[in-house]
């Protein structure tokens, strides 16, 4: 996409309000193929009904866990479908960032449900510690045995896909815990197998809750930042301001906002004041492809004004002037030498 430059010249001291989307793509990457998805949701529809029916008459808690996990597979792959077409919908109307953040309730829904999955199989496995029911060791190392092979060929499939996107990522983190899932599980019919020690099954149960807690958190923390409109964890904004007041001849930088629109994809709008005899429409320029370079945020929306001669004066000591353009300013006012952030 080419730079749009949208100057509006008030005049010295007018505002400069310009919005420069230089160089990047809005929404989930085409290279997100939905083929492959489609194949590894078929992969583990398939398996997820026959490993169900082999965990009930082999009695194995480590089975029937392991296809519950292969449903939040299945529904986190329908998930990411979804959210992919909506987010590829332009914005209009009220929705002027189209559905974007569709893919982050996705990754939402998917953290959430690897987290109350695995609340669910914990109680179970502790149950099965406690009062453990014999297992046909020899048809759980054989299903394991199988589902590593498909949930390799799963993984391989999401592999494939755009993985920036946090909805494939989360449907990825889905299937490469069922991978180890199977790892786990397989182990334990082979000590089942070997020697009737029945708990291995519920043991290799909560070492699979450990990880699908891990992975749910994650989920979980990264689009609710989204969500709550947090910087990129990548990006300190005071860092970024200062970066901003360093460059001549800009004299300060207030209501500074970095925020994540979708996955991969960083906003910022500010407001920067630049000395009466500065070139408002020449420091925005320079302003945004310093933010490209050195941040890659490429979404900005910078107002940029004139200085007033009353800001760049100081009364009594501790005291600055009064900035007539915003009242309340959202967040630390950046300016040249120390300042509180």
């Amino acid at each position: 996409m080419g730079v749009h430059d949208h100057d509006h010249d008030h005049g010295p001291g007018g505002p400069d309000h310009s919005h420069g989307h230089a160089g990047h793509s809005h929404g989930v990457s085409a290279d997100a193929d939905r083929r492959w998805l489609a194949i590894a949701l078929g992969l583990i529809g398939a398996f997820m009904a026959v490993e169900v029916v082999v965990g009930v008459i082999a009695q194995s808690l480590a089975l029937i866990s392991d296809a519950a996990h292969m449903l939040t597979d299945a529904v986190s792959i329908v998930l990411a479908l979804i959210a992919m077409r909506l987010a590829a919908r332009p914005a209009r109307g009220g929705y002027t960032f189209g559905l974007k953040r569709a893919e982050i309730l996705s990754a939402q829904a998917n953290g959430l449900t690897l987290l109350l999955l695995a609340l669910w199989l914990a109680y179970e496995a502790v149950q099965r510690l406690i009062d453990p029911p014999p297992v046909a060791g020899g048809l759980v190392l054989v299903t394991a045995l199988a589902g590593i092979v498909v949930n390799v060929a799963a993984a391989w499939c999401i592999s494939r896909a755009n993985r920036s996107s946090l909805a494939v990522e989360g449907a990825y983190q889905h299937i490469l815990n069922d991978l180890f899932a199977f790892i786990g599980t397989a182990v334990a019919g082979l000590i089942v197998l070997t020697t009737g020690f029945v708990q291995a099954d519920a043991i290799a149960t909560l070492v699979v809750v450990v990880l699908m807690v891990k992975a749910g958190y994650g989920l979980v923390r990264e689009s609710g930042r989204i969500f709550l409109e947090a910087a990129p964890a990548h990006v300190d904004p005071d860092a970024v301001g200062d970066r901003l007041v360093a460059h001549p001849p800009v004299t300060e930088v207030h209501d500074l906002h970095i925020w994540t629109i979708t996955s991969g994809q960083a906003a910022l709008s500010a407001h920067v004041l630049v000395e009466p005899a500065g070139d408002c429409h020449a420091v925005r320029r320079d302003l945004e492809r310093l933010l490209a370079k050195e941040y890659a945020i490429t979404h900005t929306t910078l107002q940029v004004d004139h200085a007033q001669e009353a800001l760049l004066t100081v009364g009594r000591t501790g005291e600055v002037a009064a900035d007539p353009h915003c009242a309340e300013s959202h967040g630390p006012v950046h300016r040249e030498g120390p300042h509180d952030h």
